[in-house]
C-alpha cells in the first residue's frame, strides 16, 4: 500500500492523505458484499454465496464500494497510526475525496494529536520537602472543645441571650427597603460564639431576651459568594423568639470513658495521635501537588487540543456539581448567587483545565520514558480487590467492574499510580517510609471513581 502523506496542522491536529488502489480495496469489499448478502440474499444462491459477479450486479457498484468505504477507512487509518506512532484522540474527521468504481480511493482522516511533552524538568532531584505541621496542645483543645460542643445540651432559659447562648430568631433582610429573595427566615438558630456569620451578626443578638426585636444594618464581606450582596449595606431585623444556655459536659475521666477511652489523658493522647495522622494526609496530598506543579511549571509542552480542554471542562463541572449538591444547593442557585452563566464559569475553567491536562500528560510521559507498566496478575489482583468490596447481589456493578473498558482504565490508574511514587521518591524528601509498599502497588476506588 502506498505510505500516506501525513501533514501536521497547528493546534495539535494531524492531517492524513489515503490514496487506495482497487487491489488493495478488493478484500473490504468482497467482505462488504458478503455482508450485504447475508442481509438480502441474491436471488437463486444461499445467503453470502453468490459469486463476485452476481452480487455486484444485485447490489450496483457504487452502493458495494460505498458500504466497504467504513471498513476501508477504518483499516487504513489505524494501520497509519499504529506504523507512524500517531497518538489521536477522539473521533477523527473524514473527507471522501474520490470514491469511483475501479478507480483509486482517496479520502483524508484529520485528527487531534494528544498533548506532549516538548522539554521535561529535570525529575531526578529532590524538590519538595515533606514536612507536616507539628500538632500544638491548643489543637488538642480545641479537638476536646469540638467533641464536649457535639454532646452539648440546650436548655430553655429566661435570661437575656450570651455569646455562649443559642437563640432562634425570625429574621428579615431588606436592601433599599425591599426585602431580599430569599430573605426571610422563621426559626433561624444562631449559635452566637460560633464565627461563620456575617461579620458583627451575632454581636448584634447578645442581650437580647425572648420577644425582643432588633433592627440594625451591615455590610456583607467584599468576597461573600453572593455577588450580588458582597459589599452592599443590608437592613437586618431580627425578633427573638427562643433563648436556650448551653450546658457542656465536663472535660473528666466520666466523658473520656463515654468515648471509650479510660480516663482524660488516654482520650488526649488519641486525639493528639489523630491530629497527626491527619495532618500528615494533609502534607502528603499538598507534597504531591506541589512537586507535580513544579514539574509541570518546569516543563514545556506542544498545544492541548480544544477537544481535551473541552472534555476536562465538562468533568470540572460535573465535579462543582456533585461538590455543590453534597451541600444541599443546586447549580442554578449557585450561577445565580455569582451572577454567571455555565458558559462564564466554563470559560474561567479553561487554564485550570490546561493544567490538569498537562499534568496527566507529564505523568504519562514519565511512565512510557521509564517502562512503568502494570502486569496482569497485578490488574488481576486490583479488580479481584475491588469486586471483593462490592455487594453480591449488585449486578450492574460486578458487570461493569469486570468489563474491558473498566480493565483499561485500573490499568491506566495503577500505571500513574507507580509513576508518581517513582516522582515522590525522587523529588520529595523526607516521605513517610511505611509508605514505601503502597507507593509501589497502589489502589484504586470502586466503579464511580474516575481520574485522569
Amino acid at each position: 500500500m502506498q505510505a500516506p502523506n501525513i501533514e501536521r496542522l497547528p493546534g495539535q491536529m494531524v492531517k492524513i492523505s489515503f490514496s487506495i488502489t482497487p487491489e488493495e480495496a478488493k478484500p473490504y469489499i468482497e467482505e462488504s458484499l458478503k455482508a450485504l448478502q447475508e442481509s438480502k440474499p441474491v436471488p437463486g444462491f444461499r445467503p453470502g454465496k453468490a459469486p463476485y459477479a452476481e452480487a455486484v450486479k444485485q447490489f450496483g457498484e457504487m452502493k458495494v464500494l460505498e458500504n466497504a468505504l467504513e471498513r476501508i477507512v477504518r483499516a487504513t487509518y489505524v494501520h497509519a497510526i499504529l506504523e507512524n506512532d500517531l497518538d489521536t484522540i477522539g473521533s477523527p474527521s473524514i473527507d471522501v475525496t474520490k470514491l469511483v468504481p475501479n478507480e483509486p480511493i482517496e479520502f483524508t482522516v484529520t485528527a487531534p494529536l494528544a498533548p506532549g511533552v516538548e522539554r521535561m524538568a529535570d525529575y531526578s532531584k529532590p524538590l519538595v520537602t515533606f514536612k507536616p505541621r507539628a500538632v500544638s496542645e491548643e489543637d488538642v483543645e480545641h479537638a476536646l472543645m469540638d467533641l464536649r460542643r457535639m454532646q452539648r445540651k440546650e436548655v430553655r432559659s429566661s435570661n437575656p441571650a450570651t455569646k455562649e447562648d443559642l437563640i432562634i430568631i425570625d429574621l428579615e433582610m431588606k436592601k433599599d427597603h425591599v426585602i431580599l429573595e430569599g430573605g426571610v427566615a422563621n426559626g433561624y438558630r444562631i449559635y452566637l460564639a460560633e464565627e461563620h456569620y456575617i461579620p458583627g451578626f451575632a454581636e448584634k443578638l447578645i442581650g437580647m431576651k425572648e420577644g425582643e426585636e432588633r433592627t440594625f444594618t451591615l455590610e456583607f464581606p467584599k468576597e461573600h459568594f453572593q455577588k450580588h450582596l458582597a459589599g452592599q449595606n443590608i437592613d437586618f431585623t431580627a425578633k427573638a423568639t427562643q433563648i436556650f444556655s448551653i450546658e457542656l459536659p465536663e472535660l473528666d475521666d466520666a466523658f473520656a470513658k463515654s468515648l471509650g477511652q479510660e480516663n482524660v489523658a488516654a482520650l488526649r493522647a488519641i486525639i493528639k495521635n489523630n491530629l497527626e495522622l491527619e495532618e500528615r494526609e494533609r502534607s502528603k496530598q499538598s507534597s504531591e501537588i506541589e512537586l507535580l506543579e513544579k514539574l509541570v511549571d518546569g516543563s514545556s509542552f506542544t498545544d492541548v487540543p480544544e477537544l481535551l480542554v473541552n472534555d476536562e471542562i465538562r468533568k470540572m463541572v460535573r465535579e462543582l456539581e456533585s461538590s455543590i449538591e453534597e451541600r444541599g444547593m443546586k447549580i442554578d442557585d449557585y450561577l445565580a448567587s455569582l451572577k454567571k452563566s455555565k458558559d462564564e464559569l466554563k470559560l474561567e475553567f479553561i487554564p485550570q483545565a490546561i493544567r490538569r491536562i498537562r499534568t496527566a500528560t507529564l505523568v504519562k510521559e514519565v511512565a512510557k520514558r521509564e517502562k512503568i507498566t502494570v502486569s496482569e496478575e497485578e490488574l488481576d489482583a486490583e479488580i479481584d480487590r475491588i469486586l471483593h468490596g462490592l455487594r453480591s447481589d449488585d449486578k450492574d456493578a460486578r458487570e461493569r467492574v469486570i468489563s474491558p473498558e473498566y480493565r483499561e482504565y485500573v490499568a491506566i490508574l495503577m500505571r500513574n499510580q507507580k509513576t508518581v511514587a517513582l516522582l515522590r521518591k525522587n523529588g520529595i524528601t523526607g516521605w513517610p517510609e511505611d509508605d514505601a509498599e503502597e507507593a509501589e502497588t497502589g489502589h484504586v476506588h470502586g466503579p464511580d471513581c474516575h481520574h485522569e
